[in-house]
């Protein structure tokens, strides 16, 4: 019996909003297409931001700083198929994601041979205004970690206030992507 994939789906905003909607449709996606699922909140955990002292290259990855980085690292090193999803912030993503991918350092080699999904939500309307928030997704995955192959990603634009993803085509398009997976 072949194993069944494990997807992980990391949501970023420090808020229950546009994004994690994206979130739970992708993971009902993907659980009806047979996958183990697990969703994290960032904001459940504690994560502090690296200091850039290299303790980590020197240490088999061990990190000076005792928090829960290295629990959701170790989610990610187990899971098949990552899911990151963000809020765009000033033409980036969540400063919880960023912290993340910046904690990420001594594990990133270790992080390819797996399928990326990105799940963006933003204010503003105009797509082409999200192209950085996707520059700096792609720059942690596709840019760093050896062999990852990114499989898709749904733009959630003009979506603003919690529950203005709803009627929209968005969370049928997460959906459909988590199936796929």
């Amino acid at each position: 019996m072949a194993k069944q994939k494990k997807v992980l789906i990391i949501s970023s905003s420090p808020r229950e909003g546009n994004s994690l909607a994206l979130c739970e449709q992708f993971a009902a996606g993907a659980r009806t297409a047979g996958r183990e699922v697990e969703l994290i909140r960032l904001s459940d955990y504690s994560i502090g931001y690296c200091r850039a002292c290299g303790h980590c290259n020197n240490h088999r990855g061990e990190c000076t700083i005792k928090d829960d980085a290295s629990a959701v690292m170790h989610k990610m090193l187990d899971a098949d198929v990552i899911a990151l999803a963000t809020p765009a912030y000033f033409y980036s993503v969540s400063a919880q994601l960023k912290t993340l991918i910046d904690r990420s350092c001594p594990y990133y080699l270790e992080l390819g041979n797996r399928d990326y999904y990105y799940l963006v939500s933003a204010f503003d309307p105009d797509a082409d205004h999200i192209q950085p928030v996707i520059a700096a997704l792609r720059g942690f995955t596709a840019d760093c970690i050896p062999d990852c192959r990114e499989k898709g990603m749904v733009i959630a634009a003009g979506v603003a206030g919690i529950g203005d993803i709803d009627g929209t085509p968005y969370l049928k398009q997460a959906y459909d992507l988590g199936r796929k997976c």
